[in-house]
């Protein structure tokens, strides 16, 4: 089960970067999907430690994707 968690959550955030270097806003929106993945791991197996870094890509993903919106990114 970690393993797996661990698996979805890495390729999430890959993809969702790759994405974004391609320019497109809605690559914000699979970062932000991503999270929820990532706190079912802190959750599950208490690592604590990571939920101040989840809850500011929260932030940062929402922030980018409106800005990214405003600027015309397809």
């Amino acid at each position: 089960m970690k393993l797996a968690i661990s698996l979805l959550t890495s390729a999430g955030t890959l993809v969702g970067m790759w994405v974004a270097g391609n320019g497109k806003a809605w690559a914000w929106l699979i970062g932000l999907a991503n999270q929820f993945l990532w706190l079912l791991f802190i959750a599950a197996f208490a690592a604590w430690g990571l939920l101040p870094l989840s809850l500011a890509l929260v932030v940062i993903y929402s922030r980018n994707y409106v800005k990214w919106r405003r600027e015309g990114a397809s």
